[in-house]
Formats: structure tokens, C-alpha cells, sequence
């Protein structure tokens, strides 16, 4: 009988065949592999063919699933501005996989009944329980509009992935990987069902500040006033509040938090998602952020440096842990954002290194994205600056 199986490889080779003979080599020996995700650095461009192709000729996966990245992350390390391969083979009985490819103009239609048509033609939704999403940062023209026409398709289900990356100020270039063809357009998506699902965990690296206000007049992305008063007076009297250390952080790193759901009656971190704060305008009062906030919303000021990323992922790891009791993750997929890393941190292997040390050594693939999908509460969304885990565990 097939066992559940996993098994990853990290390999840092600037020569393509010798990397892929030794990946096959190192996982001659597992056995029948329903599922191969494969993530590669960019950096080898044409030749990305050749090594796709040998790695589904040789290793032989019902399904391969990838794309390129600036960085490639393995179990406990993440190998960044240096060619590399990330491979984890995986065997699950029992699970029900199933990729798609969807081009530009599929992504371009904003109701999900094209979706929710092809799925049912492909097995139906009850089956799904998951999905991995892989994007092309260059073609997809609405990232957000595209998770929005998934979770009305598939309501209920996390989306956990991110835009392929690269050395963009060298190469506009990305590549998706699907079996053993090398595509330059549009999304990749992994259904996840049966027996198997794909568990989220996110953590945005940020910590709220001050206090939880409401934003009581907006339009597009400005706002106008919080609890009835100009935001940059309440942003003012935020920075106040603050001790000179964080005041000192908040010159470069302060976001904004919208929370998820503003009936909560207290919030803390993970209640929010967390939004770029673009600019202020002292003399309207007046305050752009990169979302566009509801009438009512509760809203947060938050702070990201190195340290409260460090927390926050943690903490999140830790809760994960505690929910999962003796339940193990079968593997992991890390999708983390390419401003983190060693620019965040000031050393290499950071998130990578804690998920073993929290959830304990397990298989691990992911790379550094250009945006990453996971939810916050029951919605998924676009991050930045973001490390979103996908754990493959048995549904119950």
C-alpha cells in the first residue's frame, strides 16, 4: 500500500543539468510521486525548459507545479542571490490534485461563474478543500480581482501561494511550470482534496500601535477622517503616544491595519490586514493607503521592522502548533515576500529556520515572491512584506 511520503531537496548550482541529475538522484529512491512542486531561480531563464523537462522525464510525478523565484527557500535555509532549486516530492493517498492553467483573458473576467464551471467539470467543488495559487507578476492585471473570482467560486477555502519573482531591475522575466511545459502568462492553480488539505498559516511581521479607531469618511483609497476626525490628526496623536524608539521606527516602517472583522470586540495582532500607508496631506487632513477601506471599518495604526516580524511569526507559528495538536504536517510550502530575507533580517535563513524550530523539521519548498496570497481570518488576499505557509495535513 502507498504510503503518505515527502521529501525535499535544496540544491545551489549554477549549472541547470547538474542540478537536476541531482535532485533526481537524491529522490531515486522514493517511490511514485503524485505531486513534484518544483521552484527555481529565475536567473537561469531559457534553460528553466530543460530542467522542468528533466526533472518530469526522470522523476516521472502525476503532477509538477512551480514557478521561478529571486529566492529559493528549502528546509531550514533560504538561498538567496545564487542559483537554486527547491524540489519536494510528495505521495499522498487518498488526496485528490488537480492543476489548472488560467490565462490572462480567464483572469481578466471579473464574476466567477467561468470558474465555478470549470471546476464542476472537473469533479465539482464539495472535492476541494484547498488551493496552491502560483501568479505571473507581468500579466495578471488585478491580483486582487483574481482572489476575489476564487474565493466566490470556492468560498470557504484558503488560497495559499504568491507571484513568481526574479531580479526584475535586470530581467522582466517570470516562469510557471506546469508537467513539463515553461509558461509566461497568467496563474497556476493546485485544487487540494480528498484526504488532504493545505492548513494556512500567515504572518504579516507587523504589531499594533496606539489604539483601534473607526473610519467614519473615505472615498477610493483616501481617508478623509477616522472617528470623526482628520487622519493626520489621529495619526499625530498615535506618533505621540509612542516611545522615542518607536518613534524612530515609525519615520520608516508605519502601515496601516484594516481590520477583518470590525465586530470583534477587542483586537489584537492577526485581526488585521495590513496596508501600505502612501501618503499624507497635513493640510486637508487627509491620508492615502494602498486598499480601499469601508465606512465604519476599524482601523489601527501598525508598525514592521525586523523585530515585530520576528514576533509575529512566532507567535503565529505557535498558535498553529497548538491548533494542530498531534496532528504533523505531512510538508510545507513558504511563500515569503522578497523584502524580507536577509534585507529584513540581517542574517540569511530566518523564516525558513523558525518554521522548523517551532513545527519541528519537516519537508520544505518555497521561494521569495513578488506579492503573496494567503487569508486573514475567512478572506484571502495580496500581501507584502508577508511569510504565508501552507502545511499539507489530512483534512480531519
Amino acid at each position: 500500500m502507498t504510503k503518505t511520503k515527502a521529501q525535499a531537496v535544496l540544491l545551489q548550482n549554477q549549472d541547470w543539468q547538474a542540478a537536476a541529475q541531482d535532485a533526481c538522484e537524491q529522490l531515486k529512491d522514493f517511490g511514485p510521486v503524485d505531486l513534484l512542486v518544483l521552484f527555481a531561480s529565475e536567473a537561469y531563464g531559457d534553460n528553466l525548459t530543460g530542467l522542468v523537462q528533466t526533472l518530469y522525464k526522470e522523476i516521472g510525478p502525476n503532477i509538477l507545479i512551480g514557478c521561478s523565484g529571486g529566492g529559493i527557500i528549502g528546509p531550514e535555509r533560504e538561498l538567496e542571490d545564487v542559483y537554486a532549486i527547491s524540489v519536494l516530492a510528495l505521495s499522498l493517498p487518498g488526496a485528490e490534485l488537480k492543476p489548472y492553467h488560467f490565462s490572462q483573458s480567464d483572469l481578466m473576467k471579473t464574476d466567477s461563474d467561468w470558474l465555478s464551471s470549470l471546476i464542476q467539470k472537473n469533479g465539482g467543488l464539495q472535492r476541494i478543500n484547498a488551493w496552491m495559487l502560483l501568479g505571473h507578476p507581468f500579466t495578471i492585471r488585478d491580483a486582487e480581482q483574481m482572489l476575489t473570482v476564487f474565493s466566490q467560486a470556492c468560498p470557504g477555502r484558503p488560497l495559499i501561494g504568491g507571484l513568481a519573482s526574479g531580479d526584475f531591475q535586470l530581467r522582466r522575466q517570470a516562469y510557471l511550470f506546469l508537467n513539463d511545459q515553461v509558461i509566461q502568462e497568467g496563474a497556476l492553480g493546485l485544487a487540494v482534496g480528498g484526504e488532504y488539505t493545505l492548513r494556512p498559516v500567515v504572518s504579516q511581521g507587523a504589531t499594533p500601535i496606539g489604539e483601534a479607531w473607526m473610519v467614519t469618511a473615505a472615498e477610493g483609497n483616501v481617508i478623509q477622517s477616522i472617528s470623526g476626525r482628520t487622519a493626520y490628526e489621529v495619526l499625530i496623536e498615535t506618533f505621540k503616544s509612542l516611545t522615542p524608539t518607536q518613534q524612530q521606527q515609525a519615520r520608516r516602517n508605519l502601515l496601516v491595519g484594516l481590520a477583518v472583522d470590525e465586530y470583534k470586540a477587542e483586537f489584537n495582532r492577526g485581526d488585521f490586514i495590513i496596508r501600505s500607508l502612501m501618503g499624507i496631506d497635513p493640510n486637508s487632513g487627509i491620508m492615502a493607503i494602498n486598499d480601499e477601506p469601508r465606512l465604519g471599518q476599524t482601523i489601527q495604526f501598525q508598525l514592521r521592522d525586523a523585530a515585530a516580524a520576528d514576533e509575529d511569526l512566532r507567535e503565529i507559528l505557535g498558535a498553529a502548533k497548538t491548533a494542530l495538536g498531534q496532528t504533523e504536517p505531512v510538508a510545507g510550502l513558504l511563500f515569503s515576500c522578497n523584502g524580507r530575507g536577509t534585507g529584513l533580517f540581517g542574517e540569511p535563513d530566518h523564516d525558513a529556520r523558525l518554521v522548523a524550530e517551532q513545527l519541528g523539521a519537516m519537508p520544505l519548498a518555497g521561494f521569495f515572491c513578488a506579492g503573496e496570497i494567503g487569508p486573514v481570518g475567512p478572506k484571502n488576499f495580496l500581501h507584502g512584506f508577508t511569510a504565508s505557509l501552507g502545511l499539507f495535513v489530512p483534512k480531519s
